[in-house]
């Protein structure tokens, strides 16, 4: 009676999980139930030469979207999934500032899958995976300055300039000084041995 009870509980999950299986559509995907009990599903997205993310169910827990035509991943479309694997590679991926989201999803879920994307445009960063570049080499994330920060940066290096000249000056006038006060040395000894030349005659006279 036991033995007849678990195999009509059985039966009637495995019933339940094939009407599930029918009654979910997932187009252009293939959707296949994982085989544990509250697994999921498996959505196998790819070779379908897709554009853009096809509408993710919430409880997809594996997902292939290799081979297609992605080039990016919008912010927040993988945020409401509760992912055990996924892969994004062989895709045109245009690693520009919009693809920083799926880098850091990725680095937060599984290095692996993150090697595997690889960047074809721009030509800049063309053939190097997501994983090898940081924000300012991703187009459009380099951030300049603000104004403001210009405005100091500016002030500082004329500040600096203006340090230097009158150091320079004070230089030249110094060594201008110490010239003017060796000239006027040497002028005033020559004008004393006249003076001493002429003393010296007078107190020989006087003897």
């Amino acid at each position: 009676m036991d033995r007849v009870k678990i195999s009509t509980a059985e039966g009637l999950f495995m019933l339940l999980l094939l009407n599930a299986a029918q009654a979910t559509p997932c187009p252009p995907c293939l959707c296949e139930p994982l085989a544990e009990f509250w697994g999921g599903w498996t959505l196998d997205c790819s070779f379908l030469r897709l554009k853009e993310i096809p509408p993710l169910l919430p409880n997809v827990r594996i997902l292939y979207l290799q081979n297609n035509s992605l080039t990016t991943v919008p912010s927040g479309a993988l945020d409401h999934l509760n992912l055990k694997e996924v892969d994004f590679s062989n895709n045109p991926w245009h690693c520009d500032c919009s693809i920083l989201y799926l880098k850091k999803w990725l680095e937060d879920f599984n290095q692996s899958a993150l090697a595997k994307v690889i960047c074809a445009t721009p030509i800049s960063v063309k053939t190097k995976a997501l994983s090898q570049l940081n924000g300012n080499e991703l187009e459009g994330c380099r951030k300049p300055l603000p104004i403001k920060c210009l405005d100091f940066f500016w002030r500082d290096i004329a500040l600096i300039f203006m340090a230097i000249i009158a150091f320079i000056l004070s230089f030249c006038i110094l060594q201008r000084a110490k010239k003017l006060a060796s000239e006027a040395a040497r002028k005033l000894h020559s004008s004393e041995i006249p003076l001493l030349q002429v003393h010296d005659l007078e107190n020989q006279k006087s003897k």
